[in-house]
């Protein structure tokens, strides 16, 4: 028996009629490969943690009332009812099926359109045989469907259910007696009903992943910086062991502009993925608009102070004078000191030989500080700081920690005499390491956002750094 359940899914867009290529992602966005365990893994869930299988029950139940009883599918004036072909059916009364145990899910992945789903179950029956006793049954049953790939008009992706049948396996008499005849009927009855009962099962299961499937696409705040949306970049793809979808993240401010940040010309090389392992890629491209809305904000930008700094790092004229003591001129000694670092262009990022590292330019202002009168200019530098990034994932993030690796600073101008800025790079390096990365750290705290996949956790997500892109893989 095979069924058509298009309905309200006319107006989608099917595809699948490509594979994935194990090679380039052209385009720069966050590459999802879910694998076929992972689908099978939801489908299952679906049907542990939901009602599925009790509302298809219940309605059994409530609406007709046994099938092959006065009141059922085929009593009372039904195919096979009293004055019918088999009037034997009026010795049974009120079987219903009582019970469709935890469905064992099979999928296979077909290139080109879609899945391939099988659900095979146990159907329990009850109701009362000949002469009133109790009629107990089950039946084994495989449920087959094929799936297709598509697109809803949100541009989410979407399982279709094309085509529904049922197997029907080994009938066992658990209690009562049953006739040959009337056993023949009971085998002819399910086979032309399980489909109308355990097909709609196939759908709403379909319903429940494609609520996942459509998480994968939507809004992932930044804090205060803004949020990530996340579309289709393109139709997805399916392989015979994963369905791969090109996610593109569209930067919005927190006033909903488009933020569109410098993107990488040369496409990103995705490795191969591991069978039984879900993978995500995170490009270049999200860890340099986290850092560009970082600096436009003027989050990067610090004035600091000796309250800023532990005791042991110096930041008086004292300290300096020792180091460059033609910057001062008759400054008097012990007199405090203010750094102001401001960044006017966004930094770098950069991902290659499984390091990530982040190159920052910044202007730093040395100033003689008076707590409550004007402060005095004393010299400019340009710095380039690079820091070490260390990448964690969380369930729905990638964290980013900073560590400072070097500063090197070239002078700019001074009020006094020009002198060899490289003489403070050391105890510049000092107050960068414990005044200003642990203020980047704080707000980096926004992370890079994760599409979500089928609800996958990556906080345990192997984490690979490769050329222009990052790679979470999960076991499925």
């Amino acid at each position: 028996v095979t069924l058509t359940m298009l309905g309200m899914w006319s107006p989608l867009l099917l595809w699948g009629l490509v594979t994935p290529c194990q090679g380039l992602l052209e385009k720069v966005g966050t590459l999802a490969r879910i694998d076929k365990d992972e689908l099978g893994k939801a489908i299952q869930n679906s049907l542990v943690g939901g009602p599925i299988l009790q509302n298809v029950l219940g309605t059994v139940t409530s609406v007709n009332q046994g099938l092959l009883g006065s009141g059922g599918l085929l009593g009372g004036g039904g195919l096979l009812s009293y004055g019918g072909v088999f009037g034997v059916v009026e010795e049974l009364s009120g079987l219903k099926v009582e019970e469709v145990t935890l469905p064992k899910v099979s999928v296979k992945l077909l290139p080109g359109f879609g899945v391939q789903l099988n659900l095979h179950t146990k159907v329990g029956l009850h109701g009362s045989g000949p002469l009133g006793s109790v009629l107990q049954l089950a039946a084994e049953v495989n449920v087959s469907s094929r799936v297709a790939l598509g697109v809803s008009a949100r541009g989410t992706p979407i399982l279709i259910l094309k085509r529904c049948s049922t197997l029907l396996g080994h009938i066992s008499l658990l209690t009562g007696l049953l006739p040959a005849p009337l056993f023949g009927v009971v085998e002819q009855t399910l086979f032309k009903v399980l489909p109308e009962l355990l097909c709609p099962v196939v759908d709403s299961v379909l319903g429940v992943v494609n609520e996942l499937l459509g998480a994968v696409l939507g809004l992932v705040p930044l804090g205060a910086l803004g949020s990530v949306e996340f579309t289709l970049a393109t139709l997805p793809l399916i392989s015979n062991q994963y369905i791969e979808l090109d996610v593109n993240p569209i930067v919005k401010s927190v006033a909903g502009d488009v933020i569109d940040f410098p993107k990488p010309r040369n496409p990103v090389k995705v490795p191969p993925k591991e069978d039984h392992t879900s993978q995500v890629t995170v490009p270049l491209f999200l860890f340099n608009t986290v850092f560009g809305l970082l600096q436009t904000s003027g989050a990067l930008d610090l004035d600091i102070t000796s309250e800023l700094v532990p005791s042991n790092v110096p930041l008086t004229t004292t300290d300096l004078a020792a180091l460059v003591p033609e910057a001062l001129r008759k400054l008097p000694p012990g007199q405090q000191l203010l750094l102001s670092l401001r960044v006017k262009e966004a930094p770098t990022v950069t991902l290659q030989n499984h390091k990530a590292t982040v190159s920052i330019s910044a202007t730093i202002h040395v100033l003689s500080y008076f707590p409550q009168g004007a402060h005095e200019a004393l010299f400019q530098l340009n710095g380039v700081m690079t820091l070490n990034a260390q990448l964690a994932p969380s369930a729905t993030k990638l964290h980013i920690s900073l560590s400072l690796e070097r500063l090197s600073v070239q002078l700019v101008s001074s009020s006094a005499h020009t002198f060899d800025a490289s003489r403070l790079e050391e105890w510049l390096s000092s107050v960068v390491r414990l005044a200003y990365v642990p203020k980047l750290n704080v707000n980096l705290d926004v992370g890079i956002p994760l599409p979500k996949v089928l609800n996958v956790n990556f906080a345990n997500a192997a984490l690979a750094i490769i050329e222009n892109a990052v790679v979470l893989t999960v076991p499925s």
